[in-house]
This record gives structure tokens, C-alpha cells and sequence, in this order.
């Protein structure tokens, strides 16, 4: 095509009118070739906690602090697991010099942490004294965080990596920056470290971190097969020169998506030279600020191909889509498809260029073939430079929906549009709506108690989590002493041929003595003669034949220990249907049969709940458990409320309803709390096979008389629910049990522990499953694995609520009295603790936010989401509470103390 120049007042579209068929074939197969999903955080091998409260502090004066423990970190960590660096007591900051990252070793920054790059020079340079001066080399610098000859490290957490471009030298007058602009006016090279390179590396990742102000580029991929960048932001001023974001170079199987760029140069720039070729890319789900857009080259000698842009944003760049050489650098780039590309306030919308260079000289003419472009729309003026090379290496197009608005200019020489000798101009995109919601606003990184931490435990603090190590403490909070106790060493366990004490059958005939009709008349019995006992009676063993049994069953304290079995959990089944509206009344004339002439403890727990206006939660009970050493082997225990509907919120009327996460107005509560199974104060009950079924409150585990320890162990069963289903303060274990979500809730969470903070453990999940009903494929990532219950609050000291004059103090009483109230010690103190490990997470749960607040913030019932004892104490601080003046507290809790974590956990 011969060249043309034209300037338009309409809307100027490059049209491909598709009902031709002339200009548009099928996009090219142009993309990653791996299969990529959202990374997943690798196991943790070591926790370093921050020692500074800015990195910038020691950025002119000291060399870096943290260098050598941060290395030597790296250096012992296992392949596949990664070093953390966490907050601590308000210090969030490390600072460091140039950094090494191992094969298989990754880093995990938490919220709120910022990992510092050092200001002195020395801490990067190559032997040469060069680095931090401008000369005609411009090599004198290590790379901050240096990866070569690596596979399957990596980069994750919320955390933020500052290059401090703009700080002074250690030693100088100017900044990194301020070298690199000189250099460019004095035709130099500046000798300034890059933020992040890697080399001749496989499988490097990305993800979720923040990179901002590096002196040089931020990450520089060099003969790389395999990385991903998600869920990255890229943060540095649009002046900062040579500070591109991303930069493949010769390299293979490349992802960057869901991330937000904005820096002082190109955004993305695709290069490939002398050490082979750039093939197989995708760049999808992105959002570009200022910076010098989505480029190809000037390096592209050594060919770049299979390259697909998709779902891609840009507001502010200097160019927008943009494939730049010329012959001292060029090559064939080829099989290029842009689509679904929106664009504004961009000079160059379309910038297809061979002679970048004007005065290159050279043979390596660049040939740009099969490049597609589909519904790339730029919203505001520009200009589109389609420049071939000449007349026998033009650029081959292929072009549908590409449009540019009113008063844009154009620059074609040496173009050809597949199929047509013309460019057609059209006022009209035909797809006017693609990009009205396609700008974001550049996200800002969270704090430190954020919640979209994801916390992860090393291998050794797993240790401490084993069911061996959580099972053998027993006491009052922070006073617990060793008191083992081995659950799988019971004959329970090993499922043997029990010998039954008293059978239960619904078919048989009575006889009062052994055999029962109903669980309760065989409880009842056993509670009598455990009085007694036969010499050397140790347990009694009561045996459920197949059958469903619609009935309450209590078990008091007693002093021999007392086990429920069946021979198949599927067809016994224990149900009764109550809800926490239930009234006494009702309860009572439904119930009192089976508690006539029961033995007196049975019926003291009957007499506590008949006479109550409502039954409220804990009388809602269909197991309800006192017993220390209490067993229940392959059973099911079901509270059938609502689960004929198959709806928690069946009796909701319009206008006392929950709102979107599953919380009642307090003045529009409506009950729908139903337990199943209710552990109270009950140490060493041991629950295996049993299916507990119910919706909202399936099972309450509670501590003893004051907070004492009660520890309770579950395993190869099942719980089902759909909010807060598995609560309490008690320690438990979940060994082999699937926890099952279900209904249709916008969000929900499976656990509710409100632990007390000096307790030493809470709930502890350990090779379990969390699954969900699949009501609904819309709930993926709807649900949380729990929010720390709140317990006893009536009002939140910790944000403002929006009533005029509101306050909420620390007081002697949990109370509020519009618009002021109180809040006791001991309610925050219930902080919560669960820990999940080895096991399989759903779809249905947040990946990036699995712990949630307790409720929303500006309500009176909010909590910020506490992760450990840092986080409890930094939170009390902020709400304007001493910890040691009016709580009684020494200081911090030293060690930290683990409220949420994970361990090993893999992902459906």
C-alpha cells in the first residue's frame, strides 16, 4: 500500500466490516501455552519480623540492617516454601541490599510490610565501584533481588518491595532518578540497580505484591520459560526514567494479569535479542496508568511471536498498543492479536513503527505479520501510526471494530489490510458500550491489619498445631498445664466389636433394664446406675440400632464416661426440629413426656429451658452434652429445622431479613440459630463418624467453669451449616471431616471461635475438606472460613459508628445507651483462634480474604480481623485503649500468639 496521510474531524474507524468477510479472519492462536490459574501461597519455612518503623531512616546514612538475615533466611529455606516477613508491635519495614533468591525459594510480604531497597550503592555494586555514577558502560549494579538459574520461586503476599528511585545516593547529592536524567542529557548510561531481574529461570511468580519506585525497571524476565505476574501493581512517577514495568526479553510462557501499572516508561515491553526468541504471552485483565503503553521491542532480532493482549485498559500512557524497531535491532514479529482494548488520553493510540530508531543503521530490517486487532476503541483523540518498513516488508493487518474518536489524525505507509486496498472510515464503533466500564481507578495497598492477609504458618510453628501437641494442655487460660490426652488410642478409635452396656431399638419391646425404645430412656438409665456401678466399670457403652429417633437427648455430668454408637451413621439418626424462637411453652408440650421422671440431673438440664419466653440458641440443642470423656461413634445427629425447606431464612418476613452477609438489624432480629450438638464444658468428648447436620448453629462447643480448657476431637465425620455453624471458645480438633457449606447466602462463614486471647489454642483443622452444597456457581468466593465471634459486645470501640456523639469505652459492663456504652475486658478478650492445615479449601471460600471481620465496620457490632496477638494489641491502640495502664498487661505477648493461620492447603 502506497503512503497515505489523513487527518479527520469525524470519528476516525479503521472498519473491518465484518459482514464482508474480507477484513477480519478468526484470531490468531496467539497466547501462553501453559495452563495458568491464580498462584497459591507456598508453605512457609521461616517468619522474620520487622525490626524498623521505615526503611527510610537508614536510606542515606546506614547501610542496610536486614541484608544478612533476610540472605541467610533464603539460603536455609526448603525448595517449594517461602520466607515471611510480617509486622510487629507497629514495625513494618525491612531494608535491604541486593538479595539473592534461591531456586524454589520464594518471599512472602505481609499487608502492610514494605521490604525497602537500600540508598547506598556499595550494597549492589559488581566489584567495580561504579554503581551510583553515570559512565559509557552502565552495568555497575546488581539487581535488587537477583533470580538465576531458578525454578518455582517466587514473589507473593499484599506487601509492597520500594526500589527508593527517588532517594538520595548514600553518599551523594542526587537520586537514582536524577543520575538516570542526567545521563540522558549528558548521552551517558547511568549505573542504578534494576528492582527485580530474573534469569534463565522457570516457573517465577508474581503475586498480589506491590513494586513502586524502582531506580531502574522493575522486573526484567531474561531467556525466562514460565512466569506470572497476578494481581501485581506497579507504582512509580511518570518522570522516573527507564523504569518499565514488566519486561519479557527473550523469553517463553509468559502471564501478566489482573495487575495495575503506572511508572515512568513502558508499562510492558516485549523484547527479544540476541539470546533467542519472546514467544507464547498473554497479557490479559489489565489496567495501565501513565507510563509508555503496551510495547513490542525496540529489541526484536530474535523474534517475537504468539502474542495475545486482551481485556486491557489504558488511561494516561504516552502510547497505547505500540511495536517499535528499526534496522539496527529488527526482526520478525508476528501472530500479534489485540482485542478488547480500551484507551484514553493517549497521544498514540496505534503506534506500529520500523524506524524508531531515525538514525539507526543496520540490515535487521523488521517485518510486522498477521497482527489483529479486535474492538480496540480509544475514547479520546489520538494519533494511529501504521509505518512499514518499505514497500517489500510492509505491515500485515487485520483489523475489525478499531475505532478512535473525532479529531484523531492518522499515518499509514507501507500498510496492508487483509483482503482490501483501502482503509474504510466509520463513525461508529460497533461496540460503543465495551468500555464504559473498563477504567479503574489504580488501587491502593491495605494496611497492615488488612484482611486480605492470608496468613501461613512455617513448618515448625505447624508443629505445634499436631493434634498430639493441641490435645495434651489442659486448665484456665494462660495457666494450662500438661494434661496428655490421646483420643485415637481408645478402643473407639480402632472401630472394635464394642460390648453394649444398653441397647437402643425403636422395634424391640422394652424391658427398662437393658433394652430401650428411645436414646434418652438409655441415657437416663445409664446416669442411675453409673450410682452403682459394677466394680471395675470403666465406660458404658450404649448401642443405637439403625433407626430414626425423634427425640432430645441430654447426657449430664457424669462420672463414668458415657459412648453413643451405632453400627452405620447413614441410618441412625437422632433428629428433633427446634430454633432458638422456639417458646418454652411450645418445647415444653413437644418434650416434657421424655423428661418425666428422669434421673434428677437430666431434668435439671429439661427445668433450665421449659420455662424460658424463647428458647435462644443454646436451648435449641438436639445433643446436648455434659459428660467429661463422652463419646458418639457412627451416628447422625440432625436438627431439622428449616431443612425440609432447604432455607435458614424460611420464616424471614419482608423488612426482617439479613442483609447481604447474613446479619439481622438488632432491632429486626429474627432467630434462626438451630443446633444440632451442643459440648458443654464436656472435656475429651471424641466424636467419630458422626454426620451433624443442621443450618445455622450445628454445633457449640463450650469451655468449662471460668474458661477451663474443654477439648474436643473429631474425626472421619461430617458437619454441615450455612453461617457460623461450628462456634465456640473450647479447643478443638477436626481430624478427616468434611465441613460442607450450604444455601445461597452472599457470603457466610463456616466457624465462629471466640477463643479467649490467653487460651492457648482454638479450633484446628487438620486434612479436612471444605465443600459447599453448589447451589449456585455465582457464591465462588462468597464465603469466608470464619470471623472471629464477638461475643457479649453492644458496641465497638474499634471504628465510629454513624450516631451523633457515639462512644465506646472500656467499662465494667458490656452495655450501650445510645449514644454511648461500655465494653468489659474480658469481651475483647475473646478474640478467636483456628488454624487450618493440610487440607482442601472449596471454591465458595474467598481465596484472598478467607478471614473476615465480624461484621461490617461502622456498625456496633464490628471487629477487625486479628490474625495474632500483634494485631490484638496494635487494634486496642488504635481504639484508644492502654493495654498495660487499663487492661493489666506487662507488654505485647512475647512470643506472638497465632489467632488465624493456614498450613500446606490446597485449593479446588
Amino acid at each position: 500500500m502506497s503512503k497515505r496521510k489523513k487527518s479527520s474531524a469525524l470519528a476516525v474507524v479503521v472498519a473491518a466490516l465484518a459482514s464482508s468477510g474480507l477484513l477480519f479472519a478468526d484470531s490468531v492462536l496467539a497466547q501462553d501455552s501453559r495452563l495458568v490459574n491464580e498462584p497459591q501461597t507456598p508453605a512457609i519455612c521461616s517468619v522474620l519480623s520487622a525490626q524498623l518503623e521505615s526503611g527510610k531512616q537508614n536510606a542515606v546514612s546506614g547501610r542496610a540492617p536486614d541484608t544478612q538475615s533476610l540472605q541467610a533466611a533464603i539460603d536455609t529455606c526448603r525448595p517449594g516454601q517461602a520466607v515471611r516477613l510480617s509486622s510487629r508491635n507497629g514495625k513494618v519495614a525491612f531494608l535491604s541490599g541486593a538479595l539473592q533468591l534461591r531456586s524454589g525459594v520464594s518471599l512472602l510480604l505481609d499487608a502492610g510490610v514494605t521490604l525497602y531497597a537500600s540508598t547506598h550503592p556499595l550494597d549492589y555494586d559488581r566489584g567495580t565501584g561504579t554503581c551510583g555514577i553515570n559512565d559509557d558502560k552502565g552495568k555497575g549494579c546488581r539487581p535488587f533481588i537477583n533470580v538465576e538459574r531458578a525454578k518455582g520461586s517466587g514473589i507473593y503476599g499484599e506487601g509492597v518491595i520500594d526500589g527508593q528511585g527517588s532517594e538520595r545516593i548514600a553518599g551523594k547529592e542526587e537520586s537514582w532518578w536524577q543520575i538516570a536524567r542526567r545521563a540522558q542529557k549528558e548521552n551517558k548510561r547511568q549505573n542504578v540497580h534494576r528492582l527485580i531481574e530474573v534469569t534463565q529461570s522457570n516457573d517465577f511468580v508474581l503475586h498480589n505484591i506491590t513494586l513502586r519506585n524502582s531506580a531502574n525497571f522493575h522486573v526484567t524476565l531474561n531467556q525466562v520459560d514460565g512466569f506470572t505476574a497476578w494481581g501485581v501493581r506497579i507504582d512509580t512517577p511518570a518522570n522516573a526514567r527507564n523504569t518499565d514495568g514488566i519486561d519479557p526479553i527473550s523469553s517463553r510462557n509468559i502471564t501478566i494479569a489482573n495487575s495495575y501499572i503506572r511508572t515512568g516508561d513502558d508499562n510492558v515491553a516485549i523484547k527479544a535479542g540476541n539470546n533467542g526468541p519472546s514467544e507464547n504471552i498473554t497479557i490479559s485483565n489489565n489496567h495501565f496508568y501513565s507510563g509508555h503503553g503496551m510495547s513490542i521491542g525496540s529489541e526484536t532480532n530474535g523474534g517475537i511471536s504468539n502474542v495475545l493482549v486482551e481485556n486491557l485498559s489504558m488511561d494516561g500512557t504516552t502510547s497505547g498498543l505500540r511495536i517499535k524497531s528499526d534496522v539496527s535491532r529488527g526482526g520478525v514479529v508476528q501472530n500479534i492479536s489485540y482485542r478488547n482494548v480500551c484507551i484514553r488520553n493517549v497521544k498514540a493510540p496505534i503506534d506500529f513503527d520500523t524506524h524508531y530508531g531515525k538514525t539507526a543503521t543496520g540490515n535487521l530490517v523488521p517485518q510486522y505479520r498477521n497482527i489483529s486487532l479486535e474492538h480496540v476503541q480509544s475514547l479520546t483523540p489520538g494519533k494511529i501510526i501504521l509505518q512499514g518498513y518499505d514497500a517489500e516488508h510492509v505491515i500485515a493487518l487485520k483489523m475489525k471494530d478499531v475505532s478512535v474518536a473525532d479529531k484523531s489524525s492518522s499515518q499509514f505507509e507501507h500498510v496492508q489490510l487483509e483482503g482490501r486496498d483501502k482503509v474504510v472510515f466509520n463513525a461508529v464503533a460497533a461496540n460503543p458500550g465495551q468500555c464504559e466500564k473498563a477504567f479503574a481507578a489504580y488501587p491502593e495497598p491495605g494496611s497492615a491489619t488488612d484482611n486480605s492477609k492470608r496468613p501461613q504458618l512455617d513448618a515448625q510453628a505447624a508443629k505445634n498445631f499436631s493434634y498430639s501437641e493441641v490435645l495434651k494442655y489442659a486448665g484456665l487460660p494462660g495457666k494450662e498445664q500438661l494434661a496428655p490426652w490421646d483420643p485415637l488410642s481408645a478402643p473407639i478409635a480402632a472401630d472394635p466389636q464394642l460390648l453394649p452396656d444398653y441397647v437402643v431399638d425403636a422395634n424391640a419391646t422394652p424391658d427398662g433394664v437393658r433394652v430401650f425404645r428411645q436414646v434418652q430412656a438409655a441415657v437416663n438409665q445409664a446416669v442411675g446406675d453409673i450410682e452403682k456401678p459394677k466394680a471395675g466399670k470403666q465406660r458404658i457403652h450404649i448401642y443405637i440400632k439403625p433407626g430414626t429417633y425423634r427425640e432430645l437427648v441430654y447426657v449430664p455430668d457424669t462420672t463414668i464416661p458415657i459412648t453413643l454408637y451405632g453400627s452405620d451413621a447413614a441410618k441412625t439418626r437422632i433428629s428433633a426440629r427446634l430454633d432458638a424462637a422456639t417458646t418454652g411453652s411450645t418445647y415444653s408440650t413437644q418434650f416434657s413426656a421424655q423428661f418425666a421422671g428422669v434421673h434428677s440431673n437430666i431434668a435439671a438440664m429439661y427445668n433450665s429451658i421449659k420455662d424460658r419466653p424463647a428458647l435462644g440458641t443454646f436451648g435449641t440443642a438436639v445433643l446436648w452434652v455434659k459428660s467429661p470423656g463422652f463419646q458418639a461413634k457412627n451416628l447422625t445427629i440432625e436438627n431439622s429445622y428449616n431443612k425440609d425447606q432447604g432455607n435458614a431464612r424460611a420464616d424471614c418476613q419482608p423488612g426482617n431479613c439479613p442483609d447481604e452477609n447474613g446479619i439481622y438489624a438488632r432491632s429486626q432480629m429474627v432467630h434462626h440459630q438451630a443446633l444440632a450438638v451442643m459440648l458443654d464444658g464436656a472435656d475429651k468428648t471424641h466424636f467419630d463418624g458422626v454426620r451433624m447436620l443442621g443450618f445455622q448453629d450445628t454445633l457449640y462447643m463450650k469451655s468449662g467453669k471460668d474458661g477451663q480448657t474443654a477439648r474436643q476431637f473429631f474425626q472421619r465425620s461430617y458437619i454441615e451449616g450455612d453461617v457460623d455453624f461450628i462456634f465456640g471458645d473450647a479447643t478443638a480438633y477436626f481430624s478427616e471431616t468434611e465441613i460442607k457449606s450450604l444455601g445461597d447466602r452472599n457470603s457466610s462463614y463456616v466457624a465462629a471461635p471466640n477463643t479467649n486471647v490467653k487460651s492457648r489454642y482454638g479450633f484446628v483443622f487438620d486434612h479436612c475438606r471444605f465443600t459447599h452444597d453448589g447451589s449456585s456457581n455465582a457464591l465462588a468466593g462468597k464465603f469466608s472460613l470464619a470471623r472471629q465471634w464477638f461475643h457479649n459486645e453492644r458496641c465497638t470501640p474499634y471504628a465510629p459508628v454513624p450516631i451523633a456523639g457515639y462512644d465506646c469505652q472500656l467499662g465494667e459492663v458490656d452495655v450501650f445507651n445510645s449514644p454511648t456504652g461500655t465494653i468489659r475486658q474480658q469481651t475483647l478478650e475473646t478474640v478467636g483462634k483456628m488454624v487450618v492445615m493440610n487440607s482442601v479449601i472449596g471454591a465458595h471460600i474467598n481465596k484472598k480474604q478467607p478471614w473476615s471481620d465480624w461484621n461490617k465496620k461502622g456498625t456496633l457490632p464490628y471487629r477487625p480481623v486479628q490474625f495474632t496477638s500483634d494485631d490484638y494489641w496494635v487494634n486496642l491502640l488504635a481504639a484508644k485503649i492502654d493495654p498495660i495502664k487499663q487492661m493489666g498487661y506487662d507488654g505485647p505477648f512475647s512470643p506472638v500468639r497465632i489467632f488465624l493461620a493456614e498450613f500446606n492447603n490446597t485449593e479446588e
